[in-house]
């Protein structure tokens, strides 16, 4: 037989299990950062993403990647699945949670604001909207709304029909568009609106929080039963203003206000004598700040003193 004869009924060698496993992981390690964006805009909490990426790992690592022909799409299902399972946990925990539960802030990287529905789709006030939607009508809102799946990869992750999903996925973008703010300001407004809100912050000053503070604004804290904090939200600039000019003046410690950006969108890292107290986020309209987001739960603030990748 003729060389050539050789080569072409030569049998292609099988990959040995662990280099399907590394195989498999260096696929995995590639779509990491998409998945983890996706995981935590369903569930608004990093450390259960975190959880759901390693089950996910788990579960795709046992796969025969032979067989799967669109691997995105394939990671994508199984980290939906799984965050819809944990959504219910989560669901469940939040029932006994004491007071207003706000998401996982996450320390952002600047150019995260370069990309506008990126940073608006992993801002804290999306994120609090989105706790009103029911657990599919949320993964079909983020899949297809930030993500561009289209309805056929979304029914087979959500297991429902693509008529399905057309019917939630206009239903939740109704629910969104009824109570997300969508103001566009500009990078300079946010800014200036930014250094205001932390020159009031650090001085305790009750008419520097009324200038920057929306006559309508709503301030919301989360302090997860274990630090003192908001027990419903407050509206209204007066009310908000003297609350926490009363409570900065009250602390008796050297405050500082690190201005960063958090999930997308402008915040405060606040620290009492050099340890952080808490994260203030905040959402500007025209200059002035409606909406005030403050996470003093120590469980929550694990992402506030290092980067974490976000992409779509």
């Amino acid at each position: 037989m003729s060389e050539h004869g050789e080569r072409a009924t030569e049998a292609v060698e099988p990959l040995a299990p662990g280099d399907r496993v590394d195989s498999a992981t260096d696929v995995f390690v590639a779509h990491r950062n998409l998945l983890f964006t996706i995981v935590y805009e369903m569930l608004g909490s990093a450390a259960d993403a975190e959880d759901v990426l390693q089950e996910t790992w788990l579960r795709w690592v046992s796969i025969d990647l032979d067989t799967v022909r669109e691997q995105r799409a394939y990671l994508v299902r199984i980290a939906t699945r799984q965050a819809l399972d944990r959504l219910r946990t989560l669901a469940r925990r939040k029932e006994s949670y004491v007071g207003p539960w706000l998401p996982e802030p996450l320390l952002t990287m600047p150019d995260v604001a370069e990309d506008v529905e990126l940073a608006e789709s992993i801002s804290m006030s999306m994120l609090v909207v989105l706790e009103t939607l029911g657990p599919t009508e949320r993964a079909v809102f983020v899949l297809r709304e930030v993500f561009a799946l289209d309805y056929d990869e979304i029914a087979e992750a959500v297991d429902k029909t693509p008529a399905a999903v057309r019917q939630i996925a206009h239903r939740a973008r109704g629910h969104v568009a009824a109570r997300q703010p969508r103001g566009i300001v500009s990078p300079a407004d946010t800014r200036a609106a930014l250094s205001a809100f932390q020159r009031a912050v650090e001085t305790g000053d009750l008419q520097h929080l009324l200038d920057i503070l929306a006559p309508d604004v709503v301030a919301l804290s989360d302090g997860g039963g274990i630090k003192q904090a908001l027990l419903r939200p407050i509206v209204g600039a007066d009310k908000v203003a003297r609350l926490y000019a009363a409570s900065l003046n009250r602390v008796g410690a050297a405050i500082s206000a690190e201005p960063v950006q958090v999930n997308g969108g402008p915040a405060l890292i606040v620290r009492l004598n050099g340890e952080i107290d808490g994260v203030m986020a905040v959402l500007v309209e025209g200059g002035l700040v409606t909406r005030l987001y403050y996470v003093r739960n120590p469980e929550k603030l694990s992402r506030v003193e290092r980067e974490t990748v976000v992409s779509r």
